[in-house]
């Protein structure tokens, strides 16, 4: 079959696709229907699954990738396989191409953070949390990575380490789960990236013999967030589980229906009308939707070519026209100054707002905290000595549960960052 060329190779920067119907998910595919080098990133329209923009094909899209500390042009070899790792001993990393790029090791988990422009993605076997900047200007893309992977596993040939899920929360933060499920992790998503591991997920008592951590119903798949702050997950073999972050208590909710026998769930996005568009990674011939409130399937009738996809992000929460901090209830804030400066958690559980200072200058600074009508709640007084430097602010009273604003100031009373903050 000749192949539809839709883009030139060169980077299209996300204020280049098209946007005149909302719905784009970001997908990691192969080259072509029946390719399994998860490697190439592309946008999908997600009412018809059709591609409508190629963003990085591995080994034909020139490419910048860079350490995001230093700026600093990352090691050529850096995502390579080590040594140590045969590929004689794993047949399903076999067809790993030798030229190393950021996708190299491909990758099976994505997430994408529209607030700050940024695609995630997790290296398959050694969990390296890399982005890709949707925003950039330049001809080309270019790709970010702190060098820190998600999860220290020592035995690269150990699937449950494996990161196959990804998502962007309704907090903003990241999440990210191992195979295995004995490791939930987070990251902050604007300036300085921090990993925390959460922890291992805790079957519900009403999962009976459904568990979260059994290799045949519950690995692989995807996870997507909800307005309420929970996780989704969709499993590979089509079951459903709701993840309490805070608990990190997993609630078997059902089963997927009317989908392929054959069929690998293994990608998932919401898209604006609050359905789950799920792809696979085995050979298929299209995507499908799933309507959440009985969990029934329908396929989407694909007319250009089909992608099998490792994964699949959107910028839509499940339930986000409904819930309490929907757009209409939030105030319309610019935020600023993510790149210099980063709060966690968030949302706050314990009434302490950690904030680092990245590259500010030295000097003294104010942190704010006030509600959604500009009543000042609290505040503190810092000085700033070098870069880096980790200020911890602890409330004197905590706050009724909901949305605030967080601000920092300088010395000369400028606003240089302000953010949204869920206090729980």
């Amino acid at each position: 079959m000749k192949r539809i060329i839709l883009l030139p190779l060169i980077f299209i920067s996300l204020s280049q696709i098209s946007l005149s119907q909302t719905d784009i998910a970001f997908a990691i595919t192969g080259q072509g229907n029946g390719d399994f080098n998860w490697k190439d990133i592309r946008a999908i329209d997600m009412t018809s699954g059709n591609v409508t923009a190629v963003l990085f094909e591995n080994g034909k899209t020139k490419f910048s990738f860079l350490n995001a500390e230093t700026g600093n042009q990352m090691d050529a070899g850096a995502f390579s396989l080590p040594a140590s790792f045969s590929q004689k001993q794993n047949k399903t990393v076999s067809n790993i191409a030798v030229t190393p790029s950021p996708t190299n090791l491909m990758s099976a988990a994505i997430a994408y953070d529209k607030k700050h422009g940024k695609i995630f993605f997790a290296s398959m076997y050694t969990g390296q949390l890399i982005w890709l900047d949707v925003r950039s200007r330049d001809n080309q893309p270019t790709f970010y990575t702190t060098g820190q992977p998600l999860v220290n596993n020592s035995d690269l040939k150990d699937e449950a380490f494996n990161i196959t899920r990804m998502t962007i929360g309704a907090n903003g933060n990241g999440y990210a789960l191992t195979n295995d499920a004995n490791h939930l992790l987070t990251f902050t998503t604007g300036g300085k990236t921090m990993i925390t591991d959460l922890g291992n997920l805790v079957d519900a008592e009403s999962n009976n013999a459904i568990s979260i951590h059994n290799k045949c119903s519950s690995w692989g798949g995807d996870m997507v967030g909800d307005a309420s702050g929970k996780l989704i997950l969709f499993t590979a073999a089509h079951q459903v589980f709701e993840i309490d972050v805070n608990t990190r208590i997993a609630t078997f909710k059902g089963s997927v229906l009317n989908l392929p026998a054959a069929f690998s769930l293994n990608g998932a996005a919401v898209n604006s009308n609050g359905e789950v568009i799920v792809s696979s990674a085995n050979p298929f011939g299209g995507f499908y939707k799933i309507n959440m409130t009985d969990l029934s399937a329908s396929k989407l009738n694909t007319t250009g070519q089909v992608f099998n996809a490792s994964d699949l992000a959107s910028s839509y929460l499940l339930n986000q026209n409904n819930a309490l901090m929907g757009a209409a209830t939030l105030p319309q804030i610019d935020v600023i100054g993510n790149r210099f400066i980063t709060i966690y958690p968030n949302p706050v559980s314990d009434g302490e707002i950690k904030i680092s200072f990245d590259n500010n200058p030295s000097g003294e600074y104010k942190i704010q905290l006030s509600d959604l009508q500009g009543r000042i709640m609290d505040y503190k007084k810092v000085y700033i000595k070098s870069a880096g430097q980790l200020e911890k602010f602890k409330l004197s009273t905590k706050p009724v549960k909901g949305l605030y604003l967080i601000d920092v100031t300088d010395i000369a009373n400028k606003k240089i960052f302000s953010d949204k903050l869920l206090i729980e």
